[in-house]
């Protein structure tokens, strides 16, 4: 359905979304997300971390992917490459390196990880280099057929990403597409302090992404945190193949609390107070709008990439079952220099935490009333252009 309605100014710029209801289907039904595992995660290029959590021959980080029951060693090697292989000795299947929650973190200077079970020995590019007693085996042992089960790793602006298809339809750099030319040149590195949150939340993945794709909530749920601080009213929408993004406003006329205000004055670590532009590409707020908060950036299918004025964070969505969503928060600020600069970096990290609580509040009670069954359809407002894009991209995922 098109329409040439003024006041809807996205549909009118995205005629091909249409305005339709959005079926409630793929947030509730388990033969959808079964699809979803094999047709969309299966296949496409997911984050799994940053250069900076790995940056010295040897480093090494496993992170556990749930939907395909498996984790994945991504190491540092010698000459400088971040590699990616399964948590899976070639031996007998033991897990190389035994995982402390979500993300575990390690390192060998040999550049060298040791399955625990039997010692069988890998380097960073995945041979195995060292049996015990490999005497006692049979003329058909081969090392060189040993070697651990690689998964496709690349990098760009120094996020670290997999594809666990056998071979990916396309590079990292094609599928991100604009949306990586977009976000060029932003100086991720210099925010080195970062805050990480992480929970297990009984909803869908796409409810969880959804509440924090939009500002039509902002003025409800974020009263407490950010009263009157943002315009429930998007900027700069701009869809990149399966991407998307929009800037984030202020409302200028808002006063912070006397706390607030004070922060402010010392860093710029909350997002509750005007920002610069020096940092951004020049695709990010192209008209220097003084209004201007923050870039929201959605990489299909469920990492949010958000960059502003010394401050950038992220959020990403990995589907466990159709009713279960780890969420994971990283929020990036320049380290603090004095005492003050200290306090007022914790209490914008603490504000933002509280804001990202009462984001994580909603989504069961979404997951819950949906499976009632009591509604088929979702109406969206023309602010939420972003989720209806998301949904037409799954949708021609799911039916290719």
């Amino acid at each position: 359905m098109e329409t040439n309605n003024s006041t809807l100014r996205w549909a009118n710029k995205f005629p091909d979304l249409g305005t339709d209801p959005i079926p409630v289907e793929p947030c509730i039904a388990p033969e959808f997300y079964d699809r979803e595992k094999e047709r969309v995660f299966a296949r496409t290029w997911l984050k799994v971390g940053r250069v900076e959590e790995i940056s010295n021959v040897g480093d090494y980080k496993v992170k556990k992917i749930h939907f395909a029951k498996t984790s994945v060693i991504l190491i540092h090697g010698k000459d400088g490459v971040i590699r990616g292989f399964h948590n899976t000795c070639s031996h007998r299947g033991n897990k190389v390196i035994v995982e402390h929650g979500e993300e575990t973190f390690g390192r060998n200077k040999a550049a060298v990880v040791t399955c625990r079970f039997h010692g069988w020995v890998y380097d960073a590019k995945g041979a195995l280099v060292q049996v015990p007693e490999e005497e006692r085996f049979p003329p058909c042992f081969e090392k060189s057929q040993g070697s651990l089960t690689p998964v496709n790793t690349d990098v760009w602006e120094g996020f670290i990403f997999i594809n666990l298809a056998e071979k990916p339809d396309r590079s990292l750099k094609e599928y991100l597409g604009g949306m990586g030319t977009h976000l060029a040149g932003y100086p991720f590195a210099e925010m080195s302090q970062v805050f990480s949150y992480n929970t297990m939340l009984d909803c869908n993945w796409k409810i969880a992404l959804d509440a924090f794709s939009e500002a039509y909530h902002v003025s409800t749920i974020h009263a407490g945190s950010f009263p009157n601080v943002f315009s429930s009213g998007l900027s700069d929408v701009e869809l990149f193949g399966e991407h998307r993004t929009t800037g984030i406003c202020l409302s200028l006329n808002a006063k912070p609390t006397p706390v607030a205000g004070i922060a402010n004055s010392i860093t710029g670590a909350s997002l509750v107070s005007q920002r610069g532009s020096s940092m951004l590409p020049p695709g990010v707020n192209p008209g220097r709008q003084n209004d201007f908060s923050f870039e929201l950036s959605v990489v299909f299918p469920s990492i949010l990439i958000h960059i502003s004025e010394g401050i950038w964070f992220t959020h990403q969505f990995w589907p466990v079952a159709h009713n279960k969503t780890m969420w994971e928060g990283k929020y990036y600020v320049k380290p603090a220099k004095t005492n003050s600069e200290r306090w007022a970096t914790e209490f914008a990290q603490v504000l933002q935490r509280n804001a990202w609580l009462e984001d994580t509040a909603t989504m069961e009670d979404t997951h819950a009333a949906l499976e009632s069954g009591a509604k088929q359809h979702m109406f969206l407002q023309d602010e939420e252009i972003l989720l209806r894009h998301g949904y037409k991209v799954l949708k021609q995922y799911i039916e290719q």
